[in-house]
């Protein structure tokens, strides 16, 4: 029996005892005060009258003050218990009628879907990604209430014990592409174990939060262990490497030396200060900038009146010697980097990654955390202006904020940036609603642990995707000509009607890349078009 049958019975028994307790009353009453003896089913008929207001005073006028009195206690208890008390237990009647209950297993009929156990904010990210490739998925979610609040929301949920063989069952694990156990390090492992048992043939994705512990998510049967902080700490250590290295760093190969690639302007580049169309970027190395990121929000095509700064990265085309000469162009005056200049606050996992880096990339720094362990320079609070500036803050070239909390990082980027407003700053966000913060905070580059989680996982499961960066959703895609073959670039303008690039052209085994209004797509043409995955959704719908 659940509470509200438990509390509706309690309350219907106390109800009928009062009713018959005040009908003896009543009854006793009426041949002792009021000289008039009655059948004590009609006593009891005036109280159940008087309780539902069905009927008043059928036994009146009364003769003196003490069944007057009476009659008016009777009244108020009637009134309390009715229509007080009643709507306590019907109300959460109706909102249980009403409430929308996550389904048990898995109803529709689909194939080939993602499973996804436990979800959490880097699943978000995830599940963004499979939608926008029109791969299907399943959160199994052992949580009752949050399994009914995810339907309620819309996603594609059931409540079920991922870690059970019934509950990987319920979500048809045997007709899936994938299952991706995210949940802490213990219960994923026995997720894959159960999976195993299931289905060996699917695969299965690990997220692990302790990297010591990934060669247990080996042994337990995971096909991929993702270890996100470990990634994230190797993407903010880039933003620096990447300064000082004499080769363009990732990009993604479109054609014979052709190239797409990110490229970050750096805090003292000639480039900081113009708007786009200023730069002479395409008239100077010949590149197509197709996208860019301003604080954390991309944008494709870019304004040629978008002003770029400290925190803006460029998604850029073209090849291998132009992309090197619009990286020259993005870094600052080349020097050499001395111990101090740049500074990494927080030495967890993270922070260690980040040293590794920079280690790795012969790029001096120096760390700063609140404990004393082996890898520390400087003890202190990464919030406090003293501790700060004893780690060389104020004179330094970069500033990595590895902190596990956001408010942490928030508020030191309010520090250093009063400390030293010139500091490049580059914090890390546990959380992807954070990172506007930090930015408005100061920060010139920010990096979401949920986001990047999310779209490492995106990459592992759909291997045939082209992943420009971690930390969004950009899309390279190869398709035919379509409905373009026989107009210009210029008549079909692409840009402004899906926000797409057209980067290249595939023709005869060439890969065309300079691209002007006037070339005439063929039918056998391929073209090559980037933009994020809401554009190029548009541009499939359109073309």
């Amino acid at each position: 029996m659940d509470t509200w049958q438990r509390r509706t019975v309690i309350y219907v028994a106390g109800l009928v005892a009062v009713m018959l307790g005040y009908a003896l009353a009543y009854d006793y009453l009426m041949a002792t005060v009021e000289n008039s003896p009655q059948p004590f089913t009609r006593s009891l008929r005036v109280v159940v009258e008087t309780f539902t207001t069905t009927g008043y005073g059928s036994d009146s006028p009364w003769s003196t003050d003490v069944m007057r009195l009476f009659i008016v206690v009777m009244d108020l208890t009637g009134v309390v218990l009715i229509f007080l008390a009643l709507p306590v237990l019907l109300f959460p009647l109706f909102e249980e009628a009403m409430e929308t209950t996550a389904p048990t297993a898995l109803e529709d009929d689909i194939k080939d879907h993602v499973v996804i156990c436990h979800f959490t904010p880097r699943g978000e990210t995830l599940i963004a990604e499979l939608e926008s490739w029109d791969v299907d998925y399943l959160i199994v979610e052992p949580d009752s209430d949050r399994a009914d609040t995810l339907h309620e929301a819309g996603y594609h949920v059931i409540h079920a014990d991922p870690q059970s063989v019934e509950g990987l069952e319920r979500a048809r694990l045997t007709d899936a592409r994938a299952l991706v156990a995210d949940a802490s390090d213990q219960v994923n492992t026995s997720i894959v174990l159960t999976a195993g048992e299931v289905d060996e043939h699917v695969r299965t994705v690990s997220v692990v939060k302790e990297p010591d512990r990934a060669k247990y998510h080996d042994l337990a049967g995971a096909d991929a262990v993702l270890s996100p902080r470990r990634l994230l700490g190797e993407s903010l250590a880039s933003k620096v490497t990447t300064g000082v290295s004499t080769t363009l760093g990732d990009s993604i190969e479109v054609g014979k030396d052709f190239d797409i690639a990110e490229l970050p302007v750096h805090r003292g580049s000639d480039l900081v200060g113009t708007t786009l169309a200023d730069s002479g970027i395409r008239e100077e190395t010949g590149v197509n900038v197709i996208g860019a990121w301003f604080r954390g929000e991309f944008v494709s095509p870019p304004s040629p009146d978008a002003e770029l700064d400290g925190s803006t990265v460029l998604l850029a085309a073209g090849t291998a010697r132009q992309l090197e000469q619009l990286k020259s162009r993005t870094l600052s005056t080349v020097r050499g980097f001395r111990r101090g200049e740049t500074v990494i606050v927080g030495y967890g996992e993270v922070g260690q990654t980040v040293a590794e880096a920079l280690q790795t990339a012969s790029v001096p720094y120096t760390v700063l955390d609140k404990d004393g362990k082996d890898g520390v320079d400087t003890v202190g609070d990464a919030i406090e202006p003293d501790d700060l500036r004893a780690a060389g803050v104020e004179d330094a070239r970069t500033v990595i904020l590895a902190l596990s909390e956001d408010t942490d990082t928030e508020f030191a980027t309010l520090v250093v940036r009063d400390l030293n407003p010139d500091v490049e700053v580059i914090a890390r966000a546990e959380e992807t609603e954070n990172v506007r913060k930090m930015y408005r905070a100061g920060a010139d580059y920010v990096l979401s642990l949920a986001t990047v989680s999310g779209r490492m996982l995106a990459s592992t499961i759909l291997e045939d995707e082209d992943v420009i960066s971690m930390d969004q959703q950009v899309e390279i895609i190869r398709t035919d000509a379509g409905d373009l073959a026989g107009t210009t670039l210029g008549e079909a303008d692409v840009r402004s009607r899906t926000g797409c690039t057209v980067v290249a052209v595939e023709r005869n085994g060439t890969v065309l890349t300079d691209l002007g209004p006037d070339v005439r797509i063929a039918y056998e043409d391929s073209l090559v078009i980037a933009g994020t995955d809401a554009g190029v959704d548009r541009f499939q719908q359109l073309y």
